[in-house]
């Protein structure tokens, strides 16, 4: 009797710590990564899972792109289930303060003001500004940002894309948009001259629809290295920077061009 009652409490005990073990596992599994999944070719939303899209946290939706193919390859790095939180531009860093995501990889600045609220990760992708507009309008053909005066411009909120917009004398600053499929359906209708952005998204939005086509500068906009640098945006003291900067060392630069020329390749029509 004393035998089996003690082959009953070892096995209570291995249960119980198997359950624990299960509980930790998926406990601290998880890497859970907010974008606005609206950005391309940096981020987007998509219907299926099709060139590798990963589904989005509580929704039928799947989020593509360049963040995302960075995303997975620190997710494996750290040996974590990848999980994409949908969140609005706006609302990336409470999230990360909050908890409710681990990191922010959104195409997101390193800029000054941010690194006062939360940490950032090495670089893992650079980038110029451009301007977007419209075909065929009087403005694409400009080589200086001062060939902008006049113009209706505007740029997404709370970012510095918007911020250097007053660098063109006598521009026609509008007030920030939310998001940029709202700046593309803004310039289409002619709401506006043309927005600021980031090269990929400038090829992205002429790739996707012939209406819009992008602007180079010859004497473009004056910027500081954080801003046109994109990294992943951690909480204050977070113990997975220096994981996650061991796996973007690991990621060549050639590596880099390519996931960029593949998440242009891939985006979504524009609507």
């Amino acid at each position: 009797m004393k035998k089996r009652l003690a082959i009953l409490i070892s096995l209570t005990l291995m249960v119980m710590m198997l359950l624990a073990g299960c509980g930790s596992e998926k406990d601290g599994g998880t890497f859970k990564v907010g974008l606005e999944a609206g950005y391309a070719p940096f981020n987007w939303t998509q219907m299926d899972d099709s060139n590798g899209a990963v589904k989005i946290e509580g929704s039928s939706e799947y989020a593509g792109g360049y963040d995302v193919e960075i995303a997975k390859k620190i997710a494996e790095g750290l040996g974590k289930e990848l999980v994409i939180v949908k969140t609005e531009w706006d609302g990336l860093v409470p999230a990360l303060v909050s908890g409710k995501i681990d990191a922010i990889i959104a195409g997101m600045s390193p800029t000054a003001e941010r690194k006062e609220t939360i940490d950032f990760s090495d670089n893992y992708y650079k980038s110029d500004l451009v301007m977007v507009v419209k075909s065929g309008s009087k403005y694409e053909n400009a080589t200086s940002i001062q060939d902008f005066k006049g113009a209706k411009v505007t740029a997404q909120l709370n970012t510095f894309h918007y911020s250097v917009i007053e660098q063109i004398e006598g521009v026609d600053l509008q007030l920030p948009m939310d998001n940029f499929p709202a700046m593309r359906v803004a310039l289409e209708s002619g709401i506006i001259d043309g927005y600021v952005s980031e090269r990929p998204e400038g090829v992205s939005a002429q790739s996707a629809n012939s209406n819009f086509k992008m602007v180079e500068f010859k004497e473009g906009f004056v910027t500081s290295d954080d801003d046109t640098a994109i990294a992943v945006g951690l909480a204050k003291g977070s113990d997975l920077t220096e994981k996650i900067n061991e796996v973007l060392a690991g990621v060549s630069e050639e590596d880099r061009i390519t996931i960029m020329e593949t998440a242009i390749k891939n985006q979504p029509a524009a609507e």
